[in-house]
């Protein structure tokens, strides 16, 4: 064989070597798992930093300076997160379009702690389609339950609100069985999970809700709602707002000179949003509000000497610079991204979508961040991973806890 036509037989298999390593190497691009490398965990959400809610933006600041102490100590099984998470303005359409993004441009694992029920409810069927875990979305909408088996991507985080209201209602009805109770809601599913667990609650007894009032969120104030509301007659209340409207009916309740039992949807009984009432509307648009607990609360007194208030404390000194440290929306972004990481650790170094949802369907952990008593558990049948929650009353200007920690399961 002369030496052209080796050299033209080496030239050939040098070329298809080549070839070889090319195709190999996109095939490991194409397998590979969005948004996980040997060194990196790739999550997305959303929060309002704008718009009517955004006294909820901060948790998703919060989220980012845990996810920094746990990156500091090591990561999750030798990987560190990378958390890019979006303005959405409280607005469904907006949610989607930055949902796309993250999916399509981004290239994210999986999405988390995005809040609110309706954007959630918009990129549902969006996330599942592209079997994207939707992971511990920052709402107790029912629908996260009720449809599991349809959207099986799709797992919550807050406490069930039509269950909270089932024990308002009880509440209620131990105090004052005669009541006559009056309600201001959210003209959403949010709202209606509230209207429609108090009336379950009430059983036989809903016929006592004298007067309902609700608001859109984009309304400027529920002024005219919180009179309508006064005019009946009622002698109970419950509030199922979000924070800023949640604040309105405080002060205002005050200013018409109205002093119903008062009930407060947890999502709106942060204790800042507390102080900011009282501070606007006196010490009578707060005192007596009774409300339930999950969450521990780092301004909360009562609550200074429990260990995750502690370790909160700590984390927030080396971490959390220019967060508010104060506010339980912080903490509570603490708790999500607790549970967060134990799935992450759960589902082992060989990380998928697959193997995340797998190991979020299967927790069953003590929170440091939760309420002393309660607990966090899911199964493939339960998509609600808190279900226990302790009544309290706001009491010279912090909320005490009474009664038992209340399983709703039970």
């Amino acid at each position: 064989m002369n030496i052209y036509r080796r050299l033209s037989m080496l030239a050939l298999a040098l070329v298809a070597t080549a070839g070889l390593l090319v195709t190999n190497a996109v095939i490991a691009r194409g397998d590979a798992v969005p948004g996980v490398t040997d060194t990196e965990i790739l999550l997305g959400g959303t929060h309002p930093y704008s718009g009517p809610a955004s006294a909820y933006g901060i948790i998703g600041k919060a989220i980012g300076v845990y996810f920094a102490y746990v990156n500091a100590n090591g990561g999750v099984n030798g990987r560190k997160i990378t958390y890019k998470d979006l303005d959405d303005g409280y607005n469904p359409a907006q949610t989607v379009q930055l949902v796309k993004q993250l999916v399509e441009q981004d290239h994210v694992l999986a999405l988390f702690n995005t809040l609110g029920t309706e954007p959630n409810v918009a990129i549902r069927p969006y996330l599942n389609d592209q079997k994207v875990p939707q992971l511990f979305v920052a709402t107790g909408a029912t629908t996260w339950a009720e449809e599991g088996a349809k959207y099986p991507w799709t797992l919550g985080f807050n406490p069930d609100y039509q269950a909270e209201a089932i024990i308002f209602a009880r509440d209620m009805m131990q105090r004052n069985p005669n009541a006559k109770i009056a309600v201001l809601y959210q003209n959403d599913d949010f709202g209606q999970d509230y209207v429609t667990g108090l009336k379950k609650g009430l059983g036989a007894k809903a016929g006592q809700i004298v007067k309902m009032a609700s608001y859109e969120v984009t309304d400027p104030d529920v002024g005219s709602q919180m009179a309508a509301l006064k005019g009946s007659g009622a002698d109970t209340l419950l509030i199922a707002a979000t924070p800023k409207f949640a604040v309105q009916a405080m002060v205002i309740r005050a200013k018409l000179s109205w002093s119903p039992l008062t009930y407060l949807t947890n999502v709106s009984a942060a204790q800042f949003l507390m102080n900011a009432a009282t501070k606007i509307g006196s010490p009578a648009a707060t005192n007596g509000i009774i409300s339930a607990a999950y969450t521990i609360d780092p301004s909360n007194p009562a609550q200074a000497g429990l260990a995750g208030t502690k370790l909160y404390r700590k984390i927030m000194a080396q971490y959390g610079a220019g967060v508010d440290a104060e506010n339980a929306f912080t903490l509570y972004g603490f708790a999500a991204a607790y549970t967060m990481v134990d799935a992450l650790k759960k589902a082992g170094r060989n990380l998928t979508r697959e193997s995340l949802m797998n190991a979020a369907l299967h927790l069953n952990e003590a929170n440091p961040f939760f309420v002393p008593g309660v607990t966090l558990k899911t199964s493939p049948s339960d998509r609600f991973p808190i279900r226990e929650e302790q009544l309290a009353r706001f009491q010279n200007g912090s909320f005490v806890t009474y009664g038992f920690v209340i399983d709703a399961r039970k």
